[in-house]
Protein backbone atom coordinates (compact mmCIF):
# COMPACT_ATOMS: atom_id res chain seq x y z
CA UNK A 1 0.00 0.00 0.00
CA UNK A 2 1.17 3.48 -0.87
CA UNK A 3 -1.10 5.83 1.09
CA UNK A 4 -1.17 9.60 0.63
CA UNK A 5 -3.35 11.78 2.84
CA UNK A 6 -4.11 15.26 1.54
CA UNK A 7 -5.48 17.18 4.50
CA UNK A 8 -5.68 20.43 6.39
CA UNK A 9 -3.80 21.00 9.63
CA UNK A 10 -6.95 21.94 11.58
CA UNK A 11 -9.23 19.26 10.13
CA UNK A 12 -10.35 16.67 12.69
CA UNK A 13 -11.21 14.09 10.04
CA UNK A 14 -7.69 14.40 8.63
CA UNK A 15 -6.25 13.70 12.08
CA UNK A 16 -8.59 10.71 12.47
CA UNK A 17 -7.47 9.33 9.09
CA UNK A 18 -3.80 9.69 10.05
CA UNK A 19 -4.49 7.95 13.36
CA UNK A 20 -6.38 5.14 11.58
CA UNK A 21 -3.36 4.25 9.44
CA UNK A 22 -0.84 4.82 12.24
CA UNK A 23 -2.69 2.34 14.47
CA UNK A 24 -2.43 -0.25 11.70
CA UNK A 25 1.27 0.49 11.15
CA UNK A 26 0.72 1.60 7.57
CA UNK A 27 3.28 4.05 6.23
CA UNK A 28 1.58 7.27 5.16
CA UNK A 29 2.68 10.35 3.25
CA UNK A 30 0.82 13.34 4.72
CA UNK A 31 0.46 16.45 2.59
CA UNK A 32 -0.93 19.76 3.84
CA UNK A 33 -3.19 20.56 0.90
CA UNK A 34 -3.65 24.20 1.93
CA UNK A 35 0.10 24.80 2.02
CA UNK A 36 1.35 22.66 -0.88
CA UNK A 37 -1.75 22.15 -3.03
CA UNK A 38 -2.05 19.31 -5.49
CA UNK A 39 -0.38 18.74 -8.86
CA UNK A 40 -2.39 18.32 -12.07
CA UNK A 41 -1.56 14.60 -12.21
CA UNK A 42 -2.52 14.00 -8.59
CA UNK A 43 -5.70 15.98 -9.11
CA UNK A 44 -6.74 13.93 -12.16
CA UNK A 45 -6.00 10.66 -10.36
CA UNK A 46 -7.89 11.68 -7.23
CA UNK A 47 -10.81 13.07 -9.23
CA UNK A 48 -11.31 9.83 -11.13
CA UNK A 49 -10.79 7.66 -8.04
CA UNK A 50 -13.08 9.67 -5.76
CA UNK A 51 -16.05 9.87 -8.09
CA UNK A 52 -15.75 13.20 -9.85
CA UNK A 53 -15.18 16.87 -9.25
CA UNK A 54 -18.21 17.51 -7.04
CA UNK A 55 -16.97 15.04 -4.42
CA UNK A 56 -13.75 17.04 -3.94
CA UNK A 57 -15.30 20.45 -3.29
CA UNK A 58 -16.11 21.59 0.24
CA UNK A 59 -19.40 23.39 -0.30
CA UNK A 60 -19.42 24.57 3.33
CA UNK A 61 -16.16 26.45 2.88
CA UNK A 62 -16.07 30.25 3.09
CA UNK A 63 -14.03 30.28 -0.11
CA UNK A 64 -16.82 28.41 -1.90
CA UNK A 65 -19.18 31.33 -1.34
CA UNK A 66 -16.54 34.04 -1.86
CA UNK A 67 -15.52 32.68 -5.26
CA UNK A 68 -19.16 32.05 -6.34
CA UNK A 69 -18.35 28.53 -7.50
CA UNK A 70 -22.00 27.47 -7.40
CA UNK A 71 -22.68 29.84 -10.29
CA UNK A 72 -19.89 28.62 -12.58
CA UNK A 73 -21.01 26.39 -15.44
CA UNK A 74 -17.76 25.19 -17.01
CA UNK A 75 -16.02 22.37 -15.15
CA UNK A 76 -12.66 23.63 -16.43
CA UNK A 77 -13.20 26.94 -14.59
CA UNK A 78 -14.14 25.12 -11.39
CA UNK A 79 -11.08 22.84 -11.66
CA UNK A 80 -8.81 25.84 -12.19
CA UNK A 81 -10.23 27.63 -9.13
CA UNK A 82 -9.86 24.46 -7.08
CA UNK A 83 -6.20 24.08 -8.01
CA UNK A 84 -5.50 27.78 -7.36
CA UNK A 85 -7.36 27.74 -4.01
CA UNK A 86 -6.58 24.39 -2.34
CA UNK A 87 -8.58 25.44 0.75
CA UNK A 88 -11.65 24.46 -1.28
CA UNK A 89 -10.81 20.74 -1.11
CA UNK A 90 -12.96 18.59 1.17
CA UNK A 91 -10.55 16.73 3.41
CA UNK A 92 -9.10 14.26 4.06
CA UNK A 93 -8.43 12.98 0.57
CA UNK A 94 -6.87 9.54 1.00
CA UNK A 95 -5.21 8.07 -2.06
CA UNK A 96 -3.94 4.54 -2.60
CA UNK A 97 -2.60 4.34 -6.15
CA UNK A 98 -5.56 4.91 -8.45
CA UNK A 99 -8.10 4.53 -5.65
CA UNK A 100 -9.15 7.55 -3.62
CA UNK A 101 -11.67 8.54 -0.96
CA UNK A 102 -12.88 11.89 0.31
CA UNK A 103 -13.71 12.26 3.98
CA UNK A 104 -13.31 9.75 6.79
CA UNK A 105 -14.01 6.36 5.14
CA UNK A 106 -12.57 3.53 7.30
CA UNK A 107 -14.88 0.91 5.75
CA UNK A 108 -13.34 1.48 2.32
CA UNK A 109 -9.80 1.67 3.70
CA UNK A 110 -10.22 -1.79 5.27
CA UNK A 111 -10.68 -3.25 1.79
CA UNK A 112 -7.31 -1.79 0.75
CA UNK A 113 -5.38 -3.79 3.36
Amino acid sequence: MNIQIFGKSKCFDTKKAQRYFKERRVKVQSIDVEKYGMSQGEFRSVKSGAGGLEALIDQNSKLYEQLHIAYLERKEDIEQLLLENPGLFKTPIVRNGKQATVGYQPDIWKTWE
